[in-house]
């Protein structure tokens, strides 16, 4: 604990000057007692070269200690990595198993990840309908690109009925946690939906953004 405390206290320049390599030495030293934190941290500075030389086969091996001991974001940059071939052979059944085991902790970017997956069927079936249901539960913990993507499958009528205020809804809930960069594609496609409505159903519509943003206000601030 005090070993990845410390280490964590240099990676992020919390009352000593940050050192990167020096968080680092600590991380690793409470990675081999078997701290998970310290395994997923130590991971992720060899990942991107931080404070130690860029190894992919070095994250990977932390990354899978900490997955395999139940750590969601380590699983979840585990698929990825699979998925990517970094560090590994590339192999899409292996990145949607750790997608998944992610995905089912609740981690929302590995349930939009696994549900682009079955969308177009690397390393699973190809299965529209679970793949709208994984990038639903994405959609709804804020995943811009998520709420983009469930907003297009409700366009095209793919994985769920065709409905064009469920799409309405999605893209104007993208536009609203999109960065700044971001914000134009599900802007314009918002309003392309909206013109295949009538009067009453965009304002059906609109109130259902209404309330969403209400009781969900956190994610969609948009960042400029």
């Amino acid at each position: 604990m005090a070993q990845y405390n410390l280490g964590a206290m240099f990676n992020e320049g919390q009352g000593v000057p940050q050192d990167h390599a020096e968080a680092a030495k600590w991380l690793r030293k409470a990675a081999e007692q078997g701290d998970v934190r310290a395994q997923y941290n130590i991971g992720l500075m060899f990942q991107k070269g931080k404070g130690v030389p860029q190894d992919y086969t070095e994250a990977m091996k932390w990354y899978r200690k900490a997955a395999e001991q139940g750590y969601a974001r380590a699983q979840y940059n585990l698929g990825l990595m699979f998925h990517k071939g970094q560090g590994v052979p590339r192999d899409y059944a292996e990145a949607a198993k750790w997608s998944r085991k992610a995905a089912e902790q609740g981690d929302a970017r590995a349930q939009y990840n696994l549900g682009v997956m079955f969308h177009i069927g690397d390393g699973v079936p190809r299965d529209y309908a679970e793949g709208a249901k994984w990038i639903r539960m994405a959609a709804e913990q804020g995943i811009s690109e998520a709420q983009s993507t469930l907003a297009l499958m409700y366009a095209n009528g793919r994985g769920v009925p065709k409905d064009y205020v469920q799409s309405y809804f999605w893209y104007s809930l993208a536009t609203s946690g999109a960065s700044a960069d971001e914000y134009e594609q599900p802007s314009e496609a918002r309003d392309r939906a909206a013109g295949l409505l009538n009067p009453e159903k965009l304002m059906e519509a609109q109130r259902m953004v209404r309330e969403w943003k209400k009781s969900h206000p956190l994610p969609y601030t948009r960042k400029n």
